[in-house]
């Protein structure tokens, strides 16, 4: 008699998410000039160099972007130009690399042009609300999907719910187009809610946004569902405030504290610029977790 195995797993791209698996690594790589923290910023050689690097520290997927979309940055390039930076990026790390590449754009043509050239992974921090024509490009070419929420109008209330409703409105665009629950990971978008902004991409809020990504952070676990959660606050702003450190360089450790807190509260991935120190962190914070189930 036969046996027919169903695949009821999670997985970005290849990798196996959530659940019983172990946190998940994302590497950031920038290839804007513009972006806020400029040591994630590489091009040439450079680039394949931090992206064996990553590889060998531990990384399980590297995040490629080519257009900054810091709230409180004007950072806005052509289409044309984000989509050099990010398909000449993937050529090269894919000649150094085997890992899983995620493209992070908003923008139909560039996230085209990063599939067909080996992308696997969509990191939409729109949460396929920016770009009308991004659904078309998903339902055809099918990549896993990382959906932030995001909302083009201002959003009043309680936060957390309001998050909940917004990451439900892109899981149902991407259902729309035709890809699997089990290959979508949801982002609640720390650092994207803002009371004012130079980009499209930030989410208007009239509350305190540092209070509001500090409230994320804590209620993860009521934000999760079904679909494993990501979560990315390396070196993010809010960060800077608490600490009263202006320059993203001296963030590090408040990185590290963040990134932590976030896998006791359910974070399944962490997408940080700083890979060594974020897997031995997220390391001690699993065998914590592990212990203390153990314990009760």
């Amino acid at each position: 008699m036969a046996v027919f195995i169903i695949n009821d797993v999670n997985k970005l791209g290849s990798v196996p998410v959530g659940n019983s698996n172990p946190v998940r690594i994302m590497g950031i790589i920038n290839t804007s000039p513009e972006s806020f923290y400029k040591k994630s910023i590489a091009s040439g050689r450079q680039l394949a160099s931090v992206a064996k690097q990553m590889d060998e520290q531990g990384a399980d997927f590297v995040d490629v972007g080519g257009m900054s979309t810091a709230p409180y940055l004007s950072t806005m390039v052509s289409e044309k130009i984000e989509s050099k930076r990010v398909t000449d990026a993937i050529k090269i790390i894919k000649k150094v690399s085997n890992l899983p590449i995620s493209v992070d754009t908003c923008r139909a043509t560039v996230a085209k042009e990063a599939l067909k050239e080996g992308a696997e992974i969509l990191n939409d921090i729109s949460g396929l609300k920016y770009d009308k024509a991004m659904l078309d490009i998903v339902s055809r070419y099918q990549p896993s999907l990382v959906l932030c929420a995001h909302s083009k109008k201002p959003v009043q209330g309680n936060n957390i719910a309001k998050t909940k409703d917004l990451l439900r409105e892109s899981l149902a665009l991407a259902k729309s187009a035709g890809v699997s629950t089990k290959n979508i990971v949801l982002d609640p978008a720390i650092g994207f809610f803002r009371r004012s902004g130079n980009g499209p991409f930030f989410t208007k809020i009239n509350s305190d946004w540092v209070e509001r990504d500090l409230l994320i952070l804590q209620n993860l676990r009521m934000l999760k569902s079904v679909q494993p959660l990501l979560v990315s606050v390396s070196n993010k702003s809010f960060i800077g405030k608490l600490l009263k450190k202006e320059d993203p360089s001296d963030r590090l450790f408040g990185s590290l504290a963040a990134e932590v807190i976030a896998v006791l509260n359910g974070a399944d991935i962490i997408r940080t610029h700083n890979v060594k120190e974020t897997k031995q962190a997220v390391f001690l914070a699993q065998k914590f977790l592990r212990k203390s189930k153990k314990g009760l």
